[in-house]
């Protein structure tokens, strides 16, 4: 029998989701929640570029509880940390298991009325909350364990994750929520939503490795164009942010055990390598281990749409059947969800 699946929001990635679970005969999808009335209404299978399925979005949550999904893959718009609970409470507390997009690899990190608050929803309505995704989602909570399995002692974990930006088109995108070319002194806009989501990473990889953490600091670094970088979307004017490299490290016994770094860039001028992987683990122990990854579109597809896509929708499907069989309340993402 298939899992009745619910896509909840169709920007980029949710879209990707979305077309992942029509294509795989393990999953049925019943419906999709939408913020914009304009969708509302419309066939789900046209609003992810496909034939008509029959499905019919929807902007109301008491129709989405209404189909009684099995689950909800759960990409809504970014935000604070923290401000999607009140969907993803009132989903867990009908009985919908989550898969999130947006962070909760490890809720358990952050101890207090909010965890309380998942956890008991999940307890009484019967169901899980799990992240999925890439990052977060796969480098931080699967990869980097799987890589640790080949050393005997971890001394330090480096995950290193580079997002080429020059080709995003929307000029709101990229100068409002990711902040190019803004002040290098300002606060980066996106602070709020990404330290509570990738603390979470940090966490959720440390509990794999029994890494009793003290805590996780923030060490964002922001770079200057050197000179004006024209794109699609605008130009970032030089002297502006053109390179954000946002970074966290877990800290135990008063030293940095894990690192999660993270780099955003219209101009490689800040880059040790201009053509960076997608993705490094460096594992230093004994002995050391250094993985780069890479993802590729399959070669008959001459669609627009990059590999990374269709890697964010195969780890919410392959994790379908994960969160279904979790035991309810908060659950870490296994550290292998191979595909079925």
């Amino acid at each position: 029998m298939a899992f009745r699946a619910v896509q909840w929001a169709t920007g980029a990635m949710g879209t990707a989701c979305l077309r992942s679970m029509l294509d795989h005969p393990g999953v049925e999808v019943v419906g999709c929640y939408v913020y914009s009335a304009a969708k509302a209404g419309r066939d789900v299978g046209e609003l992810a570029g496909r034939e008509a399925i029959g499905v019919l979005s929807t902007d109301s949550v008491d129709e989405i509880v209404a189909l009684r999904p099995d689950v909800v893959v759960h990409a809504g718009r970014i935000g604070p940390y923290g401000s999607h609970d009140p969907e993803i409470l009132r989903l867990l507390e009908a009985g919908v298991n989550v898969l999130s997009l947006n962070g909760y690899s490890d809720p358990a990190w952050h101890v207090g009325e909010r965890l309380d608050a998942l956890r008991d929803a999940g307890e009484r309505g019967g169901a899980t909350l799990m992240g999925a995704g890439l990052n977060p989602g796969f480098l931080g909570e699967q990869l980097a364990v799987v890589v640790s399995g080949l050393t005997n002692r971890v001394d330090h974990v480096e995950l290193v994750e580079h997002a080429d930006s020059r080709a995003i088109r929307d000029p709101a995108y990229l100068f409002g929520a990711l902040g190019f070319g803004a002040d290098p002194s300002a606060p980066p806009p996106a602070a709020p939503a990404l330290d509570g989501m990738f603390s979470e990473v940090v966490a959720a990889l440390a509990e794999r490795l029994s890494i009793e953490l003290d805590a996780i600091e923030p060490d964002h670094l922001l770079h200057a164009a050197p000179e004006d970088v024209e794109l699609r979307a605008g130009t970032v004017a030089a002297g502006t942010v053109s390179h954000l490299n946002w970074r966290w490290h877990g800290v135990a016994a008063g030293t940095r055990r894990i690192t999660l770094s993270i780099h955003w860039y219209v101009e490689t001028s800040h880059l040790d390598d201009p053509e960076p992987p997608l993705w490094t683990v460096h594992v230093t122990g004994h002995p050391g281990v250094r993985v780069h990854l890479e993802l590729e579109k399959h070669p008959d597809d001459t669609t627009r749409m990059p590999a990374e896509p269709y890697a964010v929708g195969a780890s919410v499907v392959n994790a379908i059947p994960h969160v279904v069989a979790a035991d309810p309340g908060v659950a870490l993402r296994p550290a292998v969800t191979p595909a079925w």
